[in-house]
């Protein structure tokens, strides 16, 4: 948002002093600048955390982000996003190594079992690279029914892939945003909803669009 402002205000002098084609032009310019910052969420709504341990954390397939979201008093509001990397195929995960993350149902949320240190943990990824850090600093284990391994952890050596669609089943973050999660959010028995690609809207998110 204050980049859009910023080039407005370097655009609009421009504007006043140039002939009236390219005024027309550049004026063209600021609309469409001005419509598309309109799409842009709004972050300042976001609120401060008031207490760690009625936060839980809701994954969108769709936004490839992750939200911290607190319950306080009758409100449900969001206090942090992050960029996600998710896995390389779409839907739900039905068999082991279908390179697919799982999905829940916000009644049946899954939930964060162990935070575990991950920073001398390796994977061969299957690319030529051998075994190599993958996880960051962290592993915040799921517990996803049907399923075991699935995490939420780092994306050492892989963090062009966040945001995108790229893992194994898991769910990375970039290795600062994870430590962020994990030191000032994350908790053991945190709740952790993982929404399908084409849910919609509860209402507490809508206002955030």
């Amino acid at each position: 948002m204050k980049i859009h402002l910023l080039l407005l205000a370097c655009i609009l002098p421009f504007v006043a002093c140039s002939n009236n084609n390219n005024s027309k032009a550049v004026a063209a310019e600021v609309e469409t600048i001005q419509e598309d910052t309109l799409t842009l969420v709004d972050t300042s709504l976001y609120a401060d955390m008031q207490l760690r341990e009625n936060c839980f954390i809701v994954i969108s397939k769709q936004e490839q982000k992750l939200y911290v979201c607190e319950v306080v008093e009758n409100d449900t509001v969001r206090v942090a996003e992050f960029p996600v990397c998710l896995s390389q195929n779409l839907g739900q995960k039905e068999r082991k190594g279908d390179m697919k993350t799982p999905e829940c149902t916000w009644e049946q949320p899954f939930s964060i079992t162990q935070i575990q240190n991950a920073s001398d943990w390796v994977h061969d990824f299957g690319d030529g690279r051998g075994s190599i850090l993958a996880y960051g600093n962290w592993f915040m284990r799921l517990k996803t029914p049907g399923f075991s391994g699935i995490g939420i952890h780092g994306s050492t050596n892989n963090e062009d892939s966040v945001p995108g669609r790229a893992s194994e089943g898991c769910v990375r973050l970039r290795n600062d945003d994870l430590d962020t999660l994990k030191e000032q959010y994350a908790f053991e028995g945190m709740k952790v909803v993982i929404k399908h690609e084409d849910e919609g809207l509860k209402p507490f998110e809508e206002k955030y669009y």
